[in-house]
């Protein structure tokens, strides 16, 4: 294979597990690369030739939808911040327009915004295990523009001494236009989930989480069939010794069938000749259907590290009823490894860490609709002197006002060493120091700077009721 003027001989894929046995890998049906998990419903599923379980069926099924459409919302809601490290502590910065970093940050692609862009990694990185964004540089070498890629049409190849390509089939809306494109590690950023078979192999949590998706829709199409037929029940129909002709049993079980059974209008049966009906499906209630359903959900939302609460499982909120704390439950459990991911791999994939910059997602946002914790860390960030006052306001969109870029303290603070030097004096508690010899004149008491106050007050409102 060709690389420009290069010529490169390649392994083969980079799913190694192919190597020992390739059909342990399921391509999904229509996608142009492997999957990128090993979807067995048992162990020795494949070899049986049982249907493995793709994204696109398990999606089907509300927990996986609900819980990918939450997680990457709310990561492509947070605002892509260039910063610049000062002083050791990394600040956002506002570079002149000239900058080349910053423009990629703000309009990834021609098509998409920064938060479609966004949603479309995460979900590729939840759903199939792996993203790729591939980039575009202008005659600089500067990254202007990524694509994210199918992951079912991207194929990791490891060359001889050990350097990694991926190749990529025709993608126009990536502005790939041909077939088997290979490009080096260097052009595309490759975002995995945990890599539990090869460091180039995500796994989506689909693999542990399948078989209880797949289960719970098995439990909602059967409910639906169920309903369909008018919650009637299949069942036997009994016939005293003697009874009918094999003809007239095929007569009347299609009848029946027609009458009675899904396709029917569920009427009611007349049965004669002592025929009775024993019906052979258990109930709702009997086979715990609801339990069974609420369990696949739950099941889902481990393998995602959802809180139930954050997908309205009745029952399940927390014994706290704090919203901040639900929030950073949620926040360190689903959502930091796949941000703080993010952010190194644009520093890297960037370049930004070269020349000073890194790339950081704004957490603020997270905090957005929780009004009382934003205005508790406005105050307390003021009073603690970790905020100054335009910061605050800064935060909540209001403009700067005048001494507001100061860090304040209140006066009767003191420092641990000021405390110390005052408890080395032979009454740590005086409110007066003794005189010495060095002193020119003693100091005003507070009852005679009150009386020079209000002297002079008294005599300022004189002059003004007399003018």
């Amino acid at each position: 294979m060709r690389i420009g003027r290069f010529e490169i001989s390649l392994k083969a894929p980079v799913p190694a597990l192919s190597i020992h046995n390739s059909s342990a890998l399921v391509p999904y049906s229509g996608g142009g690369g492997w999957l990128s998990t090993i979807l067995e419903p048992f162990s020795g599923a494949w070899q049986q030739n049982k249907s493995a379980r793709g994204p696109k069926e398990v999606t089907a099924f509300s927990a996986v939808y609900t819980c990918i459409s939450l997680i990457a919302g709310d990561i492509s809601k947070l605002r892509i911040k260039l910063v610049e490290q000062i002083d050791g502590i990394w600040r956002e910065v506002t570079p002149p327009d000239g900058n080349a970093h910053r423009p990629v940050l703000v309009k990834p692609n021609d098509y998409q915004t920064r938060i479609q862009f966004l949603m479309q990694w995460v979900s590729s990185k939840l759903l199939h295990g792996n993203a790729y964004a591939l980039k575009r540089r202008d005659e600089r070498g500067v990254v202007t523009a990524l694509y994210i890629l199918d992951p079912c049409r991207v194929t990791p190849f490891v060359a001889e001494n050990g350097s990694i390509f991926y190749v990529i089939k025709r993608d126009p809306l990536s502005t790939v236009m041909a077939d088997d494109y290979a490009v080096e590690a260097s052009e595309i950023i490759h975002d995995t989930m945990i890599t539990l078979f090869h460091p180039l192999v995500g796994v989506s949590p689909i693999y542990a989480c399948g078989a209880a998706a797949m289960q719970g829709m098995q439990i909602q199409a059967d409910s639906e069939e169920h309903f369909r037929n008018r919650s009637r029940n299949t069942g036997i129909l009994s016939i005293p010794t003697g009874g009918l002709t094999d003809p007239q049993l095929d007569a009347m079980k299609a009848r029946w069938d027609q009458n009675y059974g899904p396709g029917g209008k569920g009427g009611t049966a007349i049965l004669q000749n002592g025929m009775t009906f024993t019906a052979m499906r258990m109930s709702a209630v009997d086979s715990q259907m609801i339990d069974l359903l609420r369990w696949t959900v739950e099941d889902v939302a481990r393998c995602f590290h959802v809180p139930l609460h954050m997908l309205g499982v009745a029952g399940s909120d927390p014994s706290y009823n704090n919203i901040g704390a639900k929030n950073q439950s949620y926040y360190s459990q689903a959502l930091q490894i796949l941000i703080e991911c993010i952010e190194l791999l644009l520093d890297e994939g960037l370049g930004l860490i070269k020349v000073g910059y890194g790339a950081e997602l704004d957490l603020k946002a997270l905090v957005r609709m929780d009004p009382e914790a934003r205005m508790r860390v406005a105050k307390e960030g003021v009073s603690g002197s970790i905020l100054e006052i335009n910061e605050a306001r800064a935060d909540e969109d209001y403009p700067e006002v005048s001494g507001g870029d100061l860090i304040w303290m209140q006066q009767q603070n003191y420092s641990l060493q000021a405390l110390a030097q005052r408890d080395k004096k032979a009454d740590p508690f005086a409110t007066t120091t003794p005189l010495t010899a060095q002193d020119d004149e003693p100091e005003e008491d507070e009852e005679s700077r009150e009386r020079a106050a209000h002297d002079f007050l008294m005599k300022e409102l004189a002059d003004v009721e007399y003018a």
